[in-house]
């Protein structure tokens, strides 16, 4: 029994004697180091080895370090899961850096590579849903649902089918798994949509303008996912070029309805599955977005709300958020009926439609996609965010080993060439996760952390929205 299916008081209680035993070992401070080094991280990687900073002229050692002297002999690594369910504080930050991708790609940030004058171009979010596989429990804007009960928002029956012996499990898993190439097809329709509207060819249309995009999927109560996306008309070299004359929000709207319309998946049949065309929901919606709300979906939203599903899974649908190996499994796991049907239909279907891997993403019901990804052009990577904080640590660490060498009696190392240092460094993967006690302190970092990081957004959002008044009076 793991100390998360103990009642809360023995959790505590294991935790606090946990927390006593790594106190007596006398480098507490410097694993709470550690621990805040990853943010809290709840599930950090282990690492064994070292690093040596060698002379190469003369083969002496000028800096060695070992996992030798850790706590536990041992180094921890966050583990960057953007899940928030498998880990908040590494969530957090995935979502942070989506935030700011989503918006440099709205608003414009040239420490990123994107001019403000984005602003002017036409954009738009925009969701395409599943279509129906059945009636489910919900909440309609008028009246009761069809069951004749008025669910209140919490009801766990909300998304869940009327009549489960009818509702169409396989068709909604398989719309699930090819879900990324539906929104494939999708892009390409809508290029050629826009073409016809500006009386262009598909061809020509790369000389007059491009569309970017940056999407999230997210999944609805039923089980089925669905995209948000932001989608921007630039220029025919991207973001740096202003979009032609004819480009307008109304134009980009109509093509994405239009395209929405006509792109479909072919699926052949298989057994009891019928041969059919995947195709998006009639539920499309379109809202423009504007530099300075105004009515319009303000980009400082529309970027906190792609953010915010960045790092979900589908908890909505109380599914599981790690893989399922083998079908009997499901015995361990009390699921609700409905989850439970979509999984077991993945792994139904999984023969049927071999190379799908739908038992593999069954945890996911079938999908098998990125949860947020972008055009190329549409802003910067989430890579380029990452290098920026990897860069700042490597500088912070240089820094600090020049201080060492220095304090030694050492050249530094910035006088020194290139060639005439040499690092020579072992890595070895020797486990993961925090005991008890760890878990308590990552627990109170990441809680700290947090609490910053509301206040510096709160600031942030202050500071935005004064920005914008300012600039809406030019």
């Amino acid at each position: 029994m793991t100390p998360t299916t103990l009642p809360l008081r023995e959790v505590d209680r294991l935790a606090v004697a946990d927390l006593a035993r790594l106190a007596s070992r006398g480098d507490l401070s410097r694993l709470q180091d550690q621990i805040r080094r990853t943010g809290g991280c709840s599930n950090p990687v282990h690492l064994t080895g070292f690093r040596t900073l060698v002379h190469a002229p003369t083969g002496a050692v000028w800096n060695r370090y070992s996992t030798v002297h850790e706590p536990g002999g041992r180094l921890k690594v966050a583990c960057g899961n953007r899940r928030a369910s498998r880990c908040p504080s590494c969530a957090r930050t995935y979502s942070a850096d989506t935030f700011h991708l989503i918006r440099a790609g709205l608003a414009g940030d040239t420490t990123k590579g994107i001019p403000d004058t984005v602003r002017s171009h036409p954009r738009v979010f925009a969701t395409l849903t599943a279509p129906s596989f059945g009636p489910v429990h919900n909440r309609p804007g008028t009246g009761p649902c069809r069951c004749g009960t008025q669910h209140p928002s919490t009801d766990g029956k909300l998304g869940t089918s009327l009549d489960p012996e009818r509702y169409d499990y396989a068709h909604a898993v398989l719309w699930n798994n090819h879900a990324p190439e539906l929104w494939r097809r999708f892009t390409i329709y809508l290029r050629r949509e826009i073409a016809v509207r500006a009386g262009l060819s598909r061809s020509e249309l790369a000389d007059h303008c491009r569309v970017s995009y940056g999407k999230v999927a997210e999944y609805q109560r039923r089980g089925a996912v669905h995209f948000h996306a932001v989608i921007r008309l630039d220029g025919p070299d991207g973001p740096d070029t202003p979009p032609p004359a004819w480009a307008s929000v109304g134009l980009l709207d109509d093509a994405i309805r239009a395209a929405a319309r006509s792109a479909g998946v072919p699926l052949a049949g298989a057994g009891d599955v019928p041969a059919r065309v995947l195709r998006w929901g009639e539920q499309v919606d379109v809202r423009p977005i504007g530099a300075f709300a105004g009515g319009q979906i303000s980009e400082q939203g529309v970027a906190s709300y792609v953010a915010k599903y960045a790092t979900k899974s589908a908890e909505s649908t109380e599914t599981v958020d790690r893989r399922i190996l083998e079908r009997h499994e499901l015995e361990r796991h009390q699921l609700p009926d409905h989850t439970r049907r979509l999984i077991e239909a993945c792994w139904d279907l999984d023969p049927l439609f071999p190379g799908r891997l739908l038992a593999h993403w069954s945890h996911m019901l079938g999908f098998r996609g990125h949860f947020s990804s972008k055009s190329p052009s549409y802003s910067t990577t989430l890579g380029a965010l990452r290098q920026v904080r990897a860069d700042f640590r490597a500088e912070q660490s240089r820094t600090d080993l020049r201080a060492k060498l220095l304090a030694a009696g050492l050249p530094d190392l910035d006088d020194l060439p290139e060639a005439e240092t040499l690092v020579v460094a072992h890595w070895s993967f020797a486990g993961a996760g925090n005991s008890p006690g760890e878990s308590l302190l990552a627990a109170g970092v990441a809680a700290e952390l947090h609490e910053r990081r509301t206040t510096d957004r709160q600031e942030l959002k202050a500071q935005l929205t004064r920005e914008e008044e300012e600039l809406s009076w030019l």
